[in-house]
């Protein structure tokens, strides 16, 4: 709805929007595929029919990165209802949150395979560091330390 707010030049209900020829018309629903499957999306349209969304092309077919986006915003602390209302609000997609969840519990079996990985046998450099965070514990607060390692391999790689 955005794009077709910045195509048009006018916000939805704007009455300057009444003396320009070109104008909303509804929308066409249309099903893409996406990482987590097939997803429902209401395509807005113009009068026109110059108006080309760039989130999802015509004849596109596939919906690419919206994992990427669903791990950010839950990266970013919303939660799976949040994300889906705010997925519901920009692009139009419904998403249920049983999908959302299964999208980012695939993410963090792939962060708990990265933990777990077999570590090179010699790393030159180390980097150690510790970022120190109050918690409180029960009526006190108290300083716990999180601490960081980072190798670098022979090959330059963190």
């Amino acid at each position: 709805k955005a794009e077709l707010t910045d195509h048009l030049g006018y916000e939805k209900g704007d009455p300057a929007g009444r003396e320009l020829p070109n104008s909303r018309n509804g929308s066409s629903p249309k099903t893409v595929q996406s990482e987590a499957g097939p997803v429902d999306l209401n395509v807005p349209r113009d009068r026109a029919g110059t108006f080309t969304p760039r989130l999802v092309p015509k004849g596109s077919r596939r919906l690419g990165g919206l994992d990427d986006i669903i791990i950010s915003l839950y990266a970013g602390g919303m939660t799976l209802r949040d994300i889906q209302h705010h997925l519901a609000s920009t692009i139009g997609t419904d998403l249920s949150h049983e999908t959302i969840s299964k999208i980012c519990d695939e993410v963090l079996d792939a962060v708990d395979e990265w933990q777990n990985r077999p570590l090179e046998a010699l790393y030159p450099v180390i980097y150690l560091d510790a970022l120190v965070v109050k918690v409180k514990d029960g009526a006190h607060v108290r300083n716990k330390h999180a601490h960081i390692a980072i190798g670098v391999d022979m090959t330059g790689v963190k």
